[in-house]
């Protein structure tokens, strides 16, 4: 699966009760890329996110999984 980011992206992600996922105009961009793209895989594919590769530090991970 093609991972694409838009320059300057900012994402994090809070999970204390509520999970909250904030992102600039370019972490947008890039999270509707992504999720566009994991649409077209098959049943089971997921995308990771953490603090260690694309994540604000100080995020909680995320994963975004195909049903």
């Amino acid at each position: 699966m093609n991972i694409e980011w838009v320059d300057g992206f900012e994402i994090r992600v809070k999970a204390d009760g509520d999970v909250v996922i904030g992102a600039n105009r370019e972490g947008l961009l890039s999270l509707a890329k992504q999720l566009n793209a994991l649409a077209e895989q098959p049943q089971g594919s997921h995308i990771h996110y953490d603090e260690y590769n694309s994540l604000e530090e100080g995020s909680a991970e995320l994963v975004i999984e195909k049903i």
